[in-house]
């Protein structure tokens, strides 16, 4: 079974509906090569040539694809291949759809190799590291959910009540928690302190109250939220930065054997990695996943809970900052009820 970037939407505990792909975006700096120029245009307007383009660069890095190559438009920020090689092994290609995400491939590139022998799972093995093309052989498994390509639908692929799931992913997480985060520091990955953090988004908030506007009810309690102290980690740790079941392959008994997509990880608050399951799973998974995480070794602070369920209320608020990126009315459109807005 294919597995691919989760991009559907779900209902989170407050009712809104807000999207589980990564919607942050960074001024581009790298220049695109001009077959890269053709394999992002081919992308964008569905050509059928995109394929014979992902086999040429895949061929002149050393990669021979034979049969079909399975495009996949889900993700916003790199479009994937799935394909297989002359030896019969199975390969992921991924080509960025836009510049601004290079930076975040390098960044990728260095967690990858941070992390590689250290968790109690899987990552990818980039063979090919390049402005043209990433690839690396196919994980075993399939993602928690897949989504099919046509319709959007997602499908999950466990057991949502499996102890086994909670019980891995709650040792991946601690694992991954737990690296030194002046390891972290040294491989080049950015890093915040808890009140770091804490500004940060304050400055978030208040650039998209300044420009598209955020209610009076949402603005005091995310406010009120940001202003008490207890509530906020008093350290920060190594976190994946987009981790949403989409992003977390699992075998046929539902056990965590592989993370994916790591162009978020950074220093920062350890809840980031919480606030998705908390989405998918609600409060009584969140506790599985969180008691699972301590007796791993994972450190919580007590207001951990509470402080998850805010985050995960503020999504909206890295949805606005997409929608600002990319100036589209869709996404101005659709942000602004979900910041309380009418439209």
């Amino acid at each position: 079974m294919r597995y691919s970037s989760l991009i559907y939407y779900v209902r989170a505990p407050d009712s809104t509906e807000i999207g589980m792909n990564r919607m942050l975006g960074r001024p581009p700096d790298l220049s695109l090569s001009s077959k890269l120029r053709e394999v992002l245009m081919a992308a964008l307007e569905g050509a059928s040539a995109d394929r014979d383009a992902l086999a040429a660069i895949a061929c002149r890095h050393g990669l021979a694809l034979v049969g079909e190559i399975e495009v996949n438009d889900i993700g916003l920020d790199f479009r994937a291949a799935f394909a297989t090689d002359e030896a019969g092994a199975a390969w992921v290609l991924r080509v960025p759809r836009r510049p601004d995400v290079l930076p975040r491939a390098e960044n990728e590139a260095r967690v990858l190799g941070l992390v590689k022998g250290r968790l109690p799972v899987e990552v990818p093995d980039w063979r090919i590291y390049s402005p043209e093309l990433i690839a690396y052989p196919r994980l075993a498994g399939t993602t928690a959910v897949t989504v099919d390509p046509a319709t959007k639908e997602p499908t999950w692929n466990i057991d949502k009540e499996s102890p086994v799931f909670a019980e891995s992913f709650g040792r991946t997480l601690a694992a991954l928690h737990g690296v030194d985060p002046a390891e972290a520091v040294a491989a080049g990955l950015k890093s915040s302190s808890s009140e770091e953090a804490r500004r940060a988004f304050a400055d978030d908030l208040d650039r998209v109250n300044r420009e598209i506007g955020i209610s009076d009810d949402l603005w005091l309690r995310w406010r009120g939220w940001l202003d008490d102290d207890a509530s906020w980690p008093p350290f920060s740790a190594l976190v994946h930065g987009d981790l949403h079941v989409g992003h977390i392959v699992v075998d046929e008994a539902s056990r965590a054997t592989g993370v994916l997509d790591w162009t978020e990880a950074e220093v920062s608050d350890p809840a980031i990695d919480f606030v998705f399951h908390l989405m998918a799973f609600g409060e009584p998974g969140l506790d599985r996943l969180l008691t699972e995480y301590e007796e791993a070794g994972g450190r919580t602070w007590p207001s951990i809970r509470g402080h998850i369920a805010e985050r995960l209320s503020a999504f909206p608020v890295k949805y606005a900052l997409f929608a600002l990126m990319s100036g589209l009315d869709e996404h101005l459109d659709a942000v602004r009820p979900q910041l309380g807005l009418d439209v």
